[in-house]
């Protein structure tokens, strides 16, 4: 089974080598059909420490780094202005 990989904005970096990646997605309400924005935050590891906030990053599923950490970030697609 190939491993995930989600794009997402960089929402904070201010931990030691992780960076909290907001994901957001579009999905339809499945009775009143309505678009909704749903909202997921990962944390990745940013071995670097090389991403900034406001970044537009790639991450890809890995191996458990903590307890709350099994991302990774892969590349930074789009450097933010801050």
């Amino acid at each position: 089974m190939p491993k995930k990989i989600y794009t997402g904005d960089v929402i904070s970096n201010k931990m030691d080598k992780t960076v909290v990646v907001a994901i957001t997605r579009l999905t339809q309400h499945p009775r009143y059909k309505k678009t909704i924005k749903k909202i997921a935050k990962f944390k990745a590891h940013d071995e670097e420490n090389s991403c900034n906030k406001g970044d537009k990053v790639s991450i890809i599923e890995a191996r458990p780094f903590s307890k709350d950490k099994r991302w990774k970030v892969l590349e930074i697609v789009r450097r933010g202005n801050e």
